[in-house]
């Protein structure tokens, strides 16, 4: 079936809230009609599938994602059950994405990322198939299993439907989801401009497996910092993108922003930074690249920027709230989303 962006949202929650704030506000997201609530894995503050198994627990229809976990940490034997058990909580209302890591991070902790597409390939194709309760050997570079399955005894022996996203933001990474995966949860910290170019990139991936474009969902997260105050909403936004811009190599690639601004947030930023170096560093951001990057103003404002990833592509606007998370809600519940 054709995926189409028509009346669809989705609210995006990391480690800003408590985990019982964030039940709360998938349930609001529910009532609102919001279709998915995605967990991030954030840096090393918030594991994911224990908010996602909280959130499925107090919901009923929405769906829960989790947005993204790394390909490197947690074994395919164990990222199946982990999905499959989940699944068993709130079955078919699961989404498994998958992403390659960022540095610093993963050096810090030991992990050597290389070639993070093939370690991505396989992870997915063999994830897969454990949840399609196959019984799997498979040798390759990064995944070597034999003769293993899901050994679920006491419940369903059921396939489980989890579809699969792989978090893209290179162009090699988009065409491996374009190829292989069920959607691309597509980065936020970019221009609208960026995500035509990433459609262009999940196109060639869909020819090479015989796929159309249509085929593949295309989700993308977008930071939200709405508030009647414009002024407060615009700061908002600065503070996390300017975060994002020196510490983030695939996000500073991807955004567009000019490689002097780049280089100058980057020699005021240390990794973990300082509230004070983040202060001084935000100062170097101007308006007009917070609103490039970002859904950041009045909720008109914010309304209609989201539109313009639409317009560009995106299926499924998935919103960081900056500001109050239920005022967010309500300026994109049913009825009164986008422009």
């Amino acid at each position: 079936m054709d995926v189409t962006s028509t009346g669809r949202v989705a609210l995006y929650l990391q480690d800003r809230h408590t985990i019982r704030e964030g039940m709360a506000f998938a349930a609001l997201a529910e009532e609102h009609g919001f279709e998915a609530v995605w967990q991030a894995e954030s840096r090393l503050a918030r594991e994911a599938t224990v908010p996602m198994a909280a959130i499925a627990a107090v919901t009923g229809r929405i769906r829960v994602g989790a947005g993204v976990v790394n390909t490197w940490t947690r074994n395919v034997g164990l990222l199946a059950a982990t999905f499959a058990t989940l699944d068993d909580l709130a079955p078919g209302r699961v989404l498994l994405g998958l992403g390659a890591w960022w540095e610093p991070l993963a050096s810090r902790v030991g992990v050597q990322r290389r070639q993070p597409v093939q370690a991505m390939r396989e992870t997915v194709e063999v994830t897969r198939r454990l949840l399609a309760m196959e019984r799997v050997s498979y040798s390759g570079t990064f995944v070597m299993v034999h003769d293993i399955e899901l050994d679920i005894v006491h419940g369903e022996r059921r396939p489980r439907h989890v579809p699969i996203y792989i978090g893209a933001t290179g162009t090699k990474m988009l065409e491996l989801a374009g190829e292989l995966a069920d959607g691309a949860l597509l980065n936020y910290m970019v221009s609208p401009a960026y995500t035509r170019e990433a459609l262009e990139a999940l196109e060639r991936g869909a020819r090479q497996a015989g796929r159309r474009i249509s085929e593949i969902d295309r989700p993308q997260l977008i930071v939200c910092s709405l508030d009647s105050d414009r002024s407060l909403a615009l700061d908002r936004a600065r503070e996390l993108l300017t975060q994002y811009l020196g510490q983030q190599p695939h996000i500073m690639q991807a955004s567009g922003v000019s490689r002097e601004l780049l280089d100058e947030i980057g020699r005021v930023l240390a990794w973990p930074a300082t509230p004070d170096q983040i202060e001084r560093a935000m100062r170097l951001v101007p308006d007009d690249v917070v609103q490039l990057l970002t859904a950041s103003g009045t909720p008109d404002e914010c309304r209609a920027k989201v539109q313009e990833y639409v317009d560009a592509g995106c299926t499924c606007p998935i919103l960081y709230p900056l500001g109050d998370v239920p005022s967010t809600i309500e300026a994109f519940a049913e009825g009164r989303r986008y422009a």
